[in-house]
């Protein structure tokens, strides 16, 4: 039924029926995907997939291959867009598909694609992601499956079945293999391993492996979501699929244009993280009032209090050893944020490089690190105390919250005409459509993962849907 009902919805969907919202936010998320995947494809992983490949004798930037490598370098930064219900980030697997299909020469000549097709297929991708994600979540994630790789390869298939302009037969055939091929497992994340970035990478490749065999007249099973062996018996264990009200789900969720509820990301780290980065960054704004250099501050802290709630409690790692594992850790975001303010991704590299995940003493018990602010992290990082908050974990997913309290030592004596402990509580992280990043704020955040790309040349986004998408892609890659 599911697979029926979204393979219906995606071939009757016409552009003339997408709100003028909706292509904007398209439009944005596109702006946002580009900046990061640009960015994303010269960092180690990406570099390491495209040499992997070339080990193969029939490696080409073949239509796999591109998918592949836009999937992974779209998803290696953590600064992909995202949906808090979904959980899941939907638009590296969204554009990663499209863009991997209207580039392949072979689908050019056979199709002709215009950028309303392109819309066309970016919206269904980021409907069915966002609607099987608040289907199966957060229970599927509990379970330790990483939505991003299980429901991005639905959401893969889903936007090559609407470019390729199937009938109801091989829609439904290109989702069901979708399902049968839907993986990614969350300890390949909070490991700190590639394996995370795999996972968007996989779900592309897969979702178009899918879609050329549905072509080609592939067959998958209808019920594979909720049938006695499917996506949910098998990977959502507590669900109750005899009780649930499928066609009430659907006709509550399906076709409500959910792009317009994604998120987007300033900050490189997991976005369970991001309320308290918010809160520590207003923080150091106060004490920054009273002590311009943090000088003295910093050294009456006694205590980092961060209250939140449970998924964002549970990125606890106090000695992270990959970069990877570093986007996952609470305590060394509040402790980099605290001591360097408002900072990139260059900015953090450079603390990588210059020995931050290294141990602080050798064997000889000596600190070996010179670098004065990474021993500042070090020592605030092991200040930051992480507790759940029953109240805080009540009001997610629909908030993702953090409380952060900056507790100070009984030396308090400074004359800060504030109360002894600060605090700041954030409901919605920046970037959330209640607290949002606009087209400025993506044309900065643009520029500062690729200085020297020249950003008037994104303008031809804004006006896009009347253009030649061919011509779009040609000025902007």
């Amino acid at each position: 039924m599911i697979i029926r009902e979204f393979s219906k919805f995606l071939i009757n969907l016409n552009f003339e029926d997408i709100p003028k919202e909706s292509i904007e936010k398209a439009k944005l998320c596109l702006l946002d995907y580009f900046s990061v995947c640009n960015r994303g494809l010269n960092e180690e992983n990406s570099k390491i997939l495209i040499k992997s490949l070339s080990e193969f004798t029939n490696y080409d930037k073949s239509l796999l291959n591109n998918g592949l490598i836009r999937g992974i370098a779209s998803h290696s930064l953590d600064l992909d867009d995202g949906h808090r219900l979904g959980f899941l980030h939907p638009g590296t697997i969204v554009f990663s598909t499209a863009l991997a299909i209207i580039q392949d020469e072979k689908l050019k000549t056979e199709y002709n694609f215009s950028s309303k097709d392109f819309f066309e297929s970016v919206i269904v991708g980021y409907e069915i992601a966002v609607v099987l994600g608040k289907l199966v979540n957060p229970s599927h994630r509990n379970q330790g499956f990483h939505s991003t790789g299980t429901i991005g390869t639905f959401i893969s298939g889903a936007v090559a079945s609407k470019l390729l302009k199937f009938d109801l037969d091989k829609t439904i055939n290109c989702l069901a293999l979708c399902g049968t091929q839907s993986a990614g497992l969350l300890e390949s994340d909070h490991s700190g391993s590639m394996g995370k970035a795999l996972h968007a990478g996989k779900a592309v490749h897969n979702g178009l492996i899918s879609a050329i065999l549905a072509k080609n007249g592939f067959t998958g099973a209808e019920t594979i979501i909720e049938g006695d062996e499917g996506f949910l018996k098998a990977m959502v264990s507590d669900f109750d699929i005899k009780n649930f009200d499928f066609k009430l789900f659907l006709n509550e969720n399906l076709g409500k244009f959910h792009i317009n509820e994604v998120y987007l990301k300033k900050y490189p780290f997991c976005r369970h993280i991001h309320s308290a980065i918010d809160s520590i960054l207003y923080l150091r704004g106060q004490l920054l009032k009273y002590d311009e250099e943090l000088e003295f501050a910093l050294d009456l802290i006694d205590e980092i209090k961060v209250e939140t709630y449970k998924i964002a409690s549970e990125h606890n790692d106090y000695n992270p050893k990959t970069e990877q594992a570093l986007k996952q850790s609470l305590p060394y975001a509040i402790a980099i944020y605290l001591i360097c303010g408002d900072c990139n991704l260059d900015k953090i590299d450079d603390l990588i490089n210059n020995g931050l995940l290294n141990d602080e003493y050798g064997e000889d018990g000596e600190n070996y690190l010179d670098d004065e602010e990474i021993i500042l992290i070090k020592e605030i990082v092991n200040k930051v105390k992480i507790y759940l908050d029953l109240e805080l974990e009540k009001l997610t997913p629909n908030k993702r919250s953090s409380r952060v309290i900056i507790k100070f030592s009984k030396d308090y004596a400074l004359g800060f005409n504030f109360d002894k402990n600060l605090e700041k509580t954030v409901y919605y992280p920046l970037g959330e459509i209640e607290n949002p990043l606009e087209w400025e704020d993506i044309l900065d955040k643009f520029s500062n993962l690729n200085p020297n790309y020249d950003i008037n040349k994104l303008e031809i986004i804004k006006d896009m849907e009347n253009k030649d998408i061919y011509s779009v892609l040609k000025w902007l890659i």
